[in-house]
């Protein structure tokens, strides 16, 4: 299910826009996860952070299965920046959440990129600047600032796909037609994919503070830097509360489901006592003159049959209108 971004690729700014090929400083690498290591040893990245970058790079921890790495910054000592966070994408058709990686080695001249998944965030990216989309900063922080807000803008995608699919669910929650399936497996799907969204949605969070002092320590003109981190950031925030917000809901819908769920069973619970006390009274007379005592009264009546059998259609027919009104039938 999870693909590689695709071959390695180099892209340079001219005249303010970032195209393929190799016209010079800065540059940014496109490269396969599995050619992450190689190219960056073919870049010049120190040692340091090649020993930085087998903790951050795709597959690094096969220990922890098919969970994304953790969102993480870190810097060598001459200054390169090796970033690694989760990326969030949606299938519309079975309502899954997907993640991936992506790792990001930052030099002065020359940023390395690598993703893992099916969020597409590098060529998203590469159309914010190759169309003209003003981006903030410059240089390959220019590159890095396109990427982390294409990150936050493909989660908002995500986190808004998951909205629409908790107002289906609610709708089905609310609708007496159950041939839409069971509302609690779906209940249960859902918060399932969303507490996987806010899994991988918090490490994205919680790298940005950390980008923001490291990119401050490398970043001659940190002025620059700090809008686009802080904008991030708050987008980051905003998309944890909507999603804490439609798991609340879900919280909400399971209760009231449960709550239809025990009312239904009351209902049923009377209609069954209802038709109990209505079959038990002929049982009771039936078992009565089933007795066969020598001495019962009425067993010489020529009319005792007839009698006996009218009083107990009578006595039922009173037993269900009365059911009927008190609403127990």
């Amino acid at each position: 299910m999870i693909q590689p971004v695709g071959r390695e690729t180099r892209y340079s700014p001219v005249a303010g826009t970032w195209t393929e090929g190799d016209e010079g400083s800065p540059t940014w690498v496109v490269v396969d996860p599995d050619d992450l290591v190689d190219a960056a040893k073919r870049y010049g990245v120190s040692d340091q952070a090649l020993v930085i970058l087998e903790h951050h790079r795709p597959g690094a921890h096969p220990e922890r299965g098919p969970r994304p790495l953790r969102g993480h910054v870190d810097r060598s000592a001459d200054g390169e920046l090796v970033l690694s966070v989760p990326t969030l994408s949606y299938v519309e058709e079975t309502r899954d959440v997907l993640t991936g990686s992506l790792t990001c080695i930052v030099r002065k001249d020359v940023v390395i990129t690598a993703e893992l998944g099916q969020s597409r965030i590098l060529p998203h990216a590469l159309d914010k600047l190759t169309s003209g989309v003003p981006v903030p900063d410059d240089g390959v922080h220019e590159v890095l600032a396109a990427i982390m807000l294409t990150l936050v803008a493909q989660a908002g995608d995500v986190e808004a796909s998951l909205g629409d699919a908790v107002a289906d669910t609610e709708a089905v929650v609310f609708t007496s037609n159950r041939t839409t399936g069971d509302p609690l497996q779906r209940i249960y799907d859902l918060k399932r994919e969303i507490a996987e969204a806010r899994r991988a949605l918090g490490p994205i969070a919680s790298v940005v503070p950390m980008l923001a002092a490291e990119t401050e320590q490398q970043h001659s003109r940190r002025h620059d830097a700090r809008p686009w981190l802080r904008r991030t950031q708050v987008i980051a925030d905003r998309l944890d509360r909507h999603l804490d917000t439609h798991d609340e809901l879900l919280d909400a819908m399971l209760s009231v489901h449960l709550s239809q769920v025990s009312v239904r069973q009351n209902e049923d619970m009377r209609k069954i006592s209802a038709w109990a006390a209505i079959a038990a009274v002929p049982t009771l007379i039936a078992g009565i003159y089933g007795m066969n005592f020598r001495h019962m009264p009425e067993l010489d009546w020529t009319y005792g049959y007839p009698i006996v059998v009218v009083a107990m259609l009578v006595i039922c027919g009173g037993l269900y209108a009365r059911f009927r009104k008190s609403g127990w039938l």
